[in-house]
């Protein structure tokens, strides 16, 4: 991380291919190239925000590069160390401390406040605060990018499964307890074809994506409030981490290891097999073609009641070599602040609405999918966090928990015997990313 971080001040991005100059004189068309990643529809929906974009702007020219999301990253890193890094780019919200140290981000704060017809006060604050930066805490200070969209990972449920086996919807407000959420699992998890083998299955979750609201909702983290110590040893983690476990090994609601490398769970619930699975605004358009009818309910609670969800977010930044500052910094605010460029990708059914009143127009609409729409917007608005390799310098602290986890998911040991285990090796690896970002200061 070190040697890249190093090799971050040196470069930070040539012009992208830029030829035209800054805008000032001369007749020459201005040229900003833009990398992102999506799926087919958010390429669409993008390349359409440029379009209007260029016909709003007729002296400027976008290239746009589009990758697939599993490659972007490496892809990004790649530009970085090669001095090619595009004029605007997508960047995760983690790397913001190690991008802005390191040289590869611009301050955009006097030209993303400045831009005409666009006002970034309308955005989500909490969403842009992920981007203000000011050398020492994340959350205030200069901004380096602004949000792309926020993402709050929900959980959805097969409604039409309730209603076929006549059990009472779950209530869109009150979540369930977790012995309530086992029991409704139990109840659908059924062997259809009598062949000894549940042919519908509860749920199934992905432990890299929905352990977070498990353990959060049961009052315990993987940090503490400074950000500098590794807390999974808590009793309250290990229960949490017990219990998603079981989930599959004692009270058999999820597919067997086997059974998911026969039929993932993702394909699963696209087929109508699983009663739950969590539910992304990025969802939406695919979803559209579920054969069944879907809503939105809140995560189940543990000890402290109370729900718990992870809320994602993608930057948008300009490289600090860009030749036109002002230029990339105003496609910027059109990609995530202007009403044009909003409309465009709330309409492709890939993200909730960056502004706010927007937002609350597109989830009182009950008659697009889901119906429940307003679940999105109580994630961003009240329980909502950040995945917590967010919180540090870098997440490698974070990733070895789930590289390690797998013994625990197969029930050869406990949670608790994991924790007490893990837990030193991720503390090593945090206070040395807690050394780095104090060395990128310097």
């Amino acid at each position: 991380m070190m040697a890249f971080v190093l090799v971050l001040a040196g470069c930070g991005g040539n012009n992208g291919g830029n030829t035209g100059g800054s805008g000032e004189g001369g007749d020459k068309k201005i040229e900003l190239t833009f990398m992102f990643r999506g799926g087919p529809e958010e390429q669409k929906a993008y390349k359409d925000t440029v379009a209007q974009y260029e016909k709003d702007h007729p002296n400027v020219k976008v290239k746009v590069i589009t990758t697939a999301p599993d490659q972007y990253v490496t892809k990004l890193k790649a530009a970085i160390t090669g001095n090619s890094l595009p004029d605007v780019f997508f960047f995760e919200t983690g790397d913001l401390r190690a991008y802005a140290n390191g040289g590869v981000l611009l301050d955009i704060t006097q030209y993303v406040e400045n831009v005409e017809n666009i006002d970034i006060s309308k955005l989500w604050q909490k969403g842009v605060d992920l981007y203000r930066y000011d050398g020492d805490k994340v959350g205030q200070g200069a901004l380096y990018g602004l949000p792309k969209d926020l993402g709050p990972f929900s959980l959805g449920y097969n409604k039409t499964m309730f209603e076929e086996a006549g059990i009472p919807l779950p209530d869109k407000d009150k979540p369930y307890t977790w012995d309530e959420f086992i029991k409704v699992n139990q109840q659908l998890t059924i062997d259809k074809n009598g062949d000894g083998k549940p042919d519908q299955y509860g749920t199934g979750f992905n432990v890299n994506w929905s352990l977070q609201s498990f353990v959060w909702s049961n009052g315990a983290d993987w940090l503490d409030e400074s950000g500098t110590k590794v807390t999974i040893d808590d009793p309250k983690f290990a229960e949490a981490l017990q219990y998603f476990a079981d989930m599959q090994n004692v009270y058999k609601i999820t597919p067997s290891i086997e059974d998911a490398q026969t039929l993932d769970t993702y394909q699963r619930w696209m087929k109508g097999e699983l009663a739950f699975f969590p539910v992304g605004p990025w969802d939406l358009a695919t979803y559209e073609s579920l054969p069944f009818d879907y809503d939105l309910i809140p995560y189940p609670a543990g000890s402290t009641g109370e729900t718990a969800a992870w809320l994602g977010s993608l930057g948008v930044g300009v490289s600090s070599k860009t030749k036109n500052p002002k230029e990339a910094a105003e496609l910027v605010a059109y990609l995530t602040a202007s009403e044009q460029g909003q409309q465009a990708l709330v309409d492709a059914k890939i993200q909730i609405p960056n502004l706010v009143e927007m937002a609350e127009t597109w989830a009182a609409d009950e008659t697009t999918k889901p119906a429940n729409k307003q679940e999105f917007l109580q994630i961003v608005n009240e329980y909502g966090r950040p995945l917590p390799g967010y919180r540090t310098y870098n997440a490698e602290w974070y990733q070895l928990f789930f590289t390690d986890i797998q013994p625990v998911l197969d029930g050869k040991i406990t949670a608790a015997e994991f924790v007490k285990a893990e837990q030193p090796k991720m503390q090593k690896l945090l206070d040395k990313a807690i050394e780095q970002e104090q060395k990128s200061k310097k």
